[in-house]
């Protein structure tokens, strides 16, 4: 049934019903325009995520084959762990991504600003954003679990209905912590502001403990023996809490393994299907629930959370903070206090962002749990020589990541307040330089610090690690240096969506020639160490031709055309975008 018309001059609000479907219409209208935008005005973007998203499901695809054809002996035992622990992991971090994700729509976008104006009912507004947000947390989930779990199926000889239950099952349980973490986002909002200083001090109490105990557990385990039958024992009973049958991971993990039991017998395989519908009722039913109950925490607060945001008086400058921004303003020459002032805004402005500094914080953060961990095995010279490797690639590829969503669109989201620029005492290199500095200096620390803590977890000698931070130096400035010369060189300064200035040709191409840069980096350094090992497995050094690659020659060769390449990276695009820069006229 449609909406019945409204007369001329009639001013009663829609039904619950007929909002919806408004709302609903609007976002299957607001789809179908992105995806003709994309068509043609963005082709080269959308084939490069369509041919990297092939890429990375087939690498990951060949990886679980290998890995569950490994464990098929041990399937009773290890699999249902393994899947608990790995949908309890998503599960949490789909509530922090959910409810970034939900502040970022529902209170800083101008387009909530314009909902909130409308007639229109807060639980509709919430549902209507909160589609945008579970869009791409199932993008991400089916793209990281599709390949894992289709891999299972193969190795298990699953049934056709394990395939057809597969997706409706991950986005069933996708649904439940996406729905937690926007109702613990639009509480916060609504109801932290008066219970800051409690909030806060509860938080640290529980940051500090869980930070305890976790390096407490780390410090006792059995990190000496490699995988031996106590340090398998001992991993078994740490994962075993994955397995509460209260948590949905439960209830995915045991509706999949479920679905995948191939009986002989066709009442035994019917029995089984049954089962895996159960669970997926499980999922759906608690799903919807939790809609319900996100509605009416919506109704009753979201419209309160976010005039108290707006509405919000600017707390006190923090000291430490203030001293520090002072130290960098009043350090150095006062010919270069322009660039350090410019330097200092955006550091600001990165601090106020919530969704800028929180995305950082967790991705590097979760990085360096996985490093911390890594000394919980023995690793023979050349796996830790080649685990190294990619791990710095890793930071490499996060790092980039970071410079095209954020450091690229900088110069760009300048366009409003450009005339501003125009009038200060300020050179336009500097305003390029400052937003360089900003990306060096911040991505350089962490990425240092990162790669300087898996190295020491594998145990790589200190000249690996040296090589190892040279490349991260190289790695930080490169990138740095094309996301900010492509940014100057390419501006949209009329797009004041920094997601849509990312999106478009020249983010695209920042992303894929940075791409290609830490690639370059990565093999050419790691090079003359894997021809070293394959040389001293075939024969003597001394007997090969190629023995001198395998040296300390062939380290300083590559490290040298690394640095040198680097260098070119980095000031080539920025030469390109700062002449390019000077000439603009916005």
């Amino acid at each position: 049934m449609t909406a019945p018309a409204l007369a001329a001059g009639d001013t009663r609000q829609l039904s619950h019903d007929a909002e919806a479907r408004v709302f609903l219409r609007l976002r299957a209208m607001l789809a179908w325009r992105t995806i003709q935008w994309m068509v043609r005005h963005a082709r080269l973007r959308l084939t490069l995520v369509a041919l990297l998203s092939l890429v990375f499901w087939a690498s990951l695809y060949g990886l679980f084959h290998e890995a569950f054809a490994f464990l098929d002996s041990l399937h009773a035992q290890v699999i249902s762990l393994l899947f608990n622990a790995f949908f309890a992991s998503l599960m949490v971090m789909l509530v922090f991504s959910n409810g970034i994700l939900t502040y970022g729509s529902m209170y800083a976008s101008p387009e909530a600003k314009l909902l909130l104006t409308l007639p229109a009912r807060s639980e509709s507004i919430f549902g209507h954003k909160f589609r945008e947000s579970l869009w791409f947390s199932c993008w991400g989930f089916v793209l990281l679990g599709s390949p894992m779990l289709a891999a299972y199926g193969v190795v298990r000889g699953a049934p056709w209905t394990y395939y057809a239950l597969l997706f409706p099952l991950m986005i069933s349980f996708v649904i439940i912590p996406a729905t937690i973490g926007s109702i613990c986002c639009i509480a916060m909002a609504a109801w932290l502001p008066r219970l800051r200083f409690h909030a806060t001090a509860v938080a640290l109490a529980a940051g500090s403990t869980a930070a305890v105990w976790l390096g407490w557990s780390l410090i006792r385990s059995v990190n000496n023996q490699g995988i031996t039958t106590a340090w398998f024992e001992e991993t078994l009973s740490r994962m075993s809490i994955a397995e509460h049958k209260l948590l949905p991971s439960w209830w995915l993990s045991s509706g999949l393994i479920e679905a995948a039991r191939k009986d002989v017998d066709a009442e035994n395989a019917w029995a089984s299907f049954i089962e895996s519908l159960k669970f997926l009722a499980l999922l759906v039913s608690n799903g919807l629930l939790l809609q319900v109950a996100g509605g009416w925490v919506a109704q009753s607060a979201y419209r309160l959370g976010y005039s108290q945001i707006a509405g919000e008086v600017p707390a006190r400058r923090n000291r430490q903070l203030s001293r520090f921004d002072d130290f960098l303003t009043n350090i150095g020459s006062r010919r270069r206090r322009p660039l350090r002032l410019l330097l200092v805004k955006d550091l600001r402005i990165f601090r106020r962002d919530i969704a800028q500094w929180s995305q950082f914080a967790i991705f590097f953060g979760l990085l360096g749990l996985y490093f911390f961990n890594l000394r919980c095995f023995n690793y023979t010279h050349t796996y830790r020589s080649m685990i190294g490797f990619l791990n710095l690639a890793v930071v490499g590829l996060i790092l980039s990541t970071f410079t095209t969503r954020f450091i690229f669109p900088m110069i760009s989201l300048e366009g409003r307040r450009f005339w501003i620029l125009g009038l200060l005492p300020v050179h336009r290199d500097q305003i390029v330089w400052s937003k360089f500095l900003f990306s060096f200096f911040g991505g350089l620390l962490p990425c240092s610090l990162l790669v300087w803590l898996s190295d020491s977890m594998l145990g790589v000698s200190r000249g690996l690690l040296v090589v190892h931070e040279i490349c991260c130096l190289m790695l930080c400035l490169g990138l740095s240096g094309i996301a900010v010369g492509l940014g100057a060189k390419m501006p949209d300064l009329r797009e004041s969506s920094p997601a849509k200035i990312a999106s478009g040709f020249g983010g695209t191409l920042s992303l894929v020639m940075s791409s290609l840069f830490i690639i370059f980096t990565v093999m050419v350094v790691a090079l003359p160490v894997h021809v070293f090992a394959a040389l001293a497995a075939m024969a003597p050094p001394g007997r090969s031709p190629f023995s001198w690659a395998a040296g300390p020659w062939g380290m300083t060769i590559s490290v040298s055309v690394v640095v040198v390449v680097g260098l070119l990276v980095t000031f080539i695009p920025l030469t390109l975008g700062i002449r390019a820069f000077r000439q603009l006229e916005p």
